[in-house]
C-alpha cells in the first residue's frame, strides 16, 4: 500500500478496503494485486545467492532452488 498511497491509513479485510483515511482516492483492489505482482517480478529477477544456513531458516533445500533455477 505504501506504494501506491504513502502514509495513507487503511484496513483491509477479505479485499474489501474497511478503513480509508486519506484524502487521495482508495485504490481498487486490481491496483494493490498489480503491484504486488510487480514487487514479485522484481524480487525474482534479483540473482541473490544464498548461504546455506540462510536456505535451511527459509525451509529451502540448495538442491530444490537449483532444479526450479534449471
Amino acid at each position: 500500500m505504501h506504494l501506491l498511497r504513502s502514509g495513507a491509513k487503511w484496513e483491509i479485510s477479505n479485499n474489501v478496503f474497511t478503513r480509508w483515511d486519506d484524502p487521495r482516492p482508495c485504490p481498487s483492489i486490481e491496483e494493490v494485486y498489480w503491484v504486488i505482482d510487480k514487487i514479485k517480478e522484481f524480487e525474482d529477477a534479483i540473482p541473490t545467492i544464498w548461504l546455506p544456513e540462510q536456505l535451511e531458516q527459509m525451509g529451502v533445500k540448495q538442491k530444490e532452488i537449483e532444479d526450479a533455477i534449471a
